[in-house]
């Protein structure tokens, strides 16, 4: 029996608020109460940016070693409030608590990344074409930099973002997801704790997203957006920053392909999709959304896996055993189940043993006999459901896999290493698990092709992605 905490326990990560005029957020499994947040006027909004602003220049001062000093002990007090921190993002958002724990020390790995690559942001000397001059160049912060984030991974999608631009030397305000913002202002908390100043790093939640949106691409003062969400928001933003020519940098919708060939380790494979698909209920930007599995093995694949799908445990998060958690509103539970029925009048047919649970918990779906027109092939998915078609051969399934406006992440199980470089090269995704269904790292550098958004985060461009490179050319040496 593992040793948890009471939710009496995180009462001091939760911010103060006023009841009445704040913004209340409930429980996605059983609709409870959890804590109430500070909602911000428009006026307070440009008061925040404002302050932003004005603080930038000092924080930009410090030396990066003074300020990986303060991000790395940021990152200590996410480790030590670790459950605390785990059972708050259950209780609002809803994913299984084991998950919860993981995404802390995933989200506090960004902290202790970019605490030492701020260290390392390098300029260049350039051999002049004359003798009497001599060109370098260096690193600048943008400035003050702001992010839109979604409620599906509360804490990590922000220190992805904030952890580059306060190691970068920029200012940094964070508009979370009304869903799931307790979270946001727990990570503010422990910010301040760790000496990150209250005017550095900033946490605001207006009357409506679209405002907020509105006030950050509009402001001159805020030089650099980041956003994570649909395709749909993320153009709109991107129009609206067209005005100042405000740097972006977008992680958008995607169409995920899980591709099986003939040749691949089948429990491998399963294992895999699975990781892939049921992570937090389904409802990532980069899980499995439909899969290709080759004739020769198709059968094989989907008993193998459908077997595994019905010993997954589906309950609140908080409960002991639970693998997947519920849907995160009671809208997007009733568009999923449209997409299977819809599925289902159009041929599809359900493989697993079919469980209908109450409230916004939902059993996973796998489906056979499902065509690459259906709708739930062509959109991204965001809950567990798995549609799972048969291909041919190579040409074929590059084709249909290609086949999206999207192009965030991708997947494919094969052991002949020719196949695995081909398809690598030929697969049009900004990333490619070969062989393994989890692929996200602070190491390493996420983002999409097409639609799917543009800019890096992780690795050292996701850095990059704070910083402006000025060239100083000087002369009469």
């Amino acid at each position: 029996m593992e040793n948890r905490l009471d939710p009496s326990e995180i009462s001091f990560l939760l911010p103060d608020a006023d009841e009445d005029a704040g913004l209340a957020v409930h429980n996605p499994a059983t609709g409870e109460p959890v804590g109430v947040v500070p909602v911000s006027t428009s006026q307070e909004i440009e008061q925040a940016i404002g302050r932003a602003h004005k603080s930038q220049p000092e924080w930009a001062a410090l030396s990066a070693k003074a300020r990986a000093d303060r991000l790395l002990a940021w990152h200590a007090l996410l480790l030590e409030h670790q459950e605390a921190l785990a059972t708050l993002m259950t209780l609002e958002q809803g994913k299984p608590l084991p998950e919860a724990r993981g995404e802390v020390a995933y989200g506090a790995s960004f902290i202790q990344w970019f605490a030492e690559e701020g260290k390392r942001a390098y300029g260049e000397t350039i051999p002049a074409p004359s003798g009497d001059k001599r060109i370098v160049t260096i690193k600048q912060p943008v400035g003050v930099a702001c992010a839109i984030t979604p409620w599906n991974f509360p804490i990590a999608m922000i220190t992805r973002k904030a952890a580059p631009a306060l190691a970068a030397g920029c200012s940094f305000i964070v508009k979370p997801s009304e869903l799931t913002p307790l979270s946001a202002f727990a990570l503010a908390k422990l910010a301040y704790q760790a000496g990150i100043h209250s005017d550095v790093f900033q946490v605001v939640i207006g009357r409506s997203a679209p405002e907020v949106g509105e006030w950050f691409t509009s402001s001159p003062l805020i030089r650099k957006l980041s956003f994570t969400g649909s395709t749909r928001v993320g153009k709109t933003l991107l129009a609206q920053s067209a005005h100042d020519v405000k740097r972006t940098s977008m992680e958008l919708g995607g169409n995920a392909p899980f591709i099986v060939f003939a040749d691949a380790d089948v429990d491998a494979a399963v294992d895999g999709a699975i990781a892939s698909k049921f992570r937090n209920a389904g409802q990532t930007c980069v899980c499995a959304n439909r899969f290709y599995v080759q004739r020769d093995i198709y059968d094989a694949f989907v008993a193998k896996f459908v077997a595994k799908v019905e010993a997954l445990k589906v309950g609140n998060g908080l409960d002991e055993g639970v693998e997947i958690g519920p849907i995160i509103t009671h809208e997007a539970k009733q568009k999923l189940l449209s997409l299977v029925e819809q599925a289902k009048a159009q041929g599809a047919v359900v493989a697993n043993k079919a469980r209908t649970l109450d409230g916004q918990l939902m059993a996973p779906v796998v489906l056979t006999n499902v065509e690459h027109t259906m709708a739930l092939v062509q959109d991204e998915i965001f809950g567990p459901i798995a549609p799972i078609i048969a291909f041919d051969d190579e040409a074929q399934l590059i084709e249909l896999a290609n086949d999206t406006p999207y192009g965030l992440a991708a997947y494919f199980y094969t052991q002949h290493i020719g196949r695995a470089w081909r398809v690598a090269e030929a697969l049009d995704y900004g990333m490619v698990g070969i062989n393994e269904g989890i692929i996200s790292t602070e190491v390493a550098p996420f983002g999409g092709v097409k639609q799917s958004g543009i800019g890096r985060e992780g690795a050292k461009q996701g850095l990059d992605e704070y910083l402006d490179i000025k060239y100083l050319c000087f002369g009469g040496v």
